[in-house]
């Protein structure tokens, strides 16, 4: 079993900084085949949809509309990953949601989610 739990959200006005935490625990067998970490974020009525991700090997991928304002970073050792995000913006409000992705020893990779913190933004 595989527990991921975010924290961080909150309240912020527009051009402010928010940070992000995601921990994962579980056996041990799944976290040590834990291959991508990501942020998601999803609003009311609209898909989920990728803000930011980071594989095993450090390797990034932002959406268009966050690159050079959010960053996100890995820790192998304490199995979390953080997003940081600067000069946010009203469009950024939404939950954002933690999914790992585990690479069992045969068969398809299994994504894990958290249970999502809410970011707004005022303007």
């Amino acid at each position: 079993q595989v527990h991921v739990v975010e924290s961080g959200g909150g309240l912020v006005q527009s051009g402010g900084s928010l940070g992000l935490a995601c921990t994962v625990s579980g056996s041990t067998f799944s976290i040590n085949r834990i291959n991508s970490m990501g942020w998601y974020r999803q609003t009311p009525g609209k898909q989920r949809e990728l803000v930011a991700s980071i594989t095993g090997s450090e390797n990034t991928m932002y959406a268009d509309s966050v690159k050079g304002r959010f960053a996100i970073s890995r820790d192998h050792v304490k199995n979390t990953v953080d997003l940081q995000l600067n000069n946010l913006l009203p469009e950024d409000t939404a939950v954002y949601y933690c999914k790992i992705q585990i690479l069992p020893t045969s068969g398809l990779p299994k994504d894990y989610w958290g249970q999502g913190t809410q970011v707004t933004v005022s303007s």
